[in-house]
């Protein structure tokens, strides 16, 4: 009788619901990442960019504003079209 308390609905078995929950979380997860890759890419390039040319912080402060705009842009790009569902 136990194991037929805990298994009530047979299609769904041990996990499913876990599985289904990282299916429907997955497109959102996928784009904080890009948000944080945007930012972390346009940092280290104006990094790079300030050691190769020697020009102090501005290229790091200008490529992680790059960064944030650009990851900000991609962030609401894809929620947007996640909010109007399929055509």
């Amino acid at each position: 009788m136990a194991g037929k308390e805990q298994n009530d609905r047979p299609d769904q078995g041990i996990g499913e619901g876990v599985g289904s929950a990282y299916r429907r979380a997955g497109p959102y997860i996928d784009a904080s990442w890009q948000l944080a890759g945007a930012v972390g890419l346009g940092t280290l390039l104006g990094w790079w960019l300030d050691k190769k040319l020697g020009t102090g912080p501005w290229l790091l402060v200008g490529g992680s504003l790059f960064g944030i705009g650009v990851g900000f842009y991609l962030f609401f790009k894809i929620l947007t079209n996640l909010t109007k569902g399929p055509k």
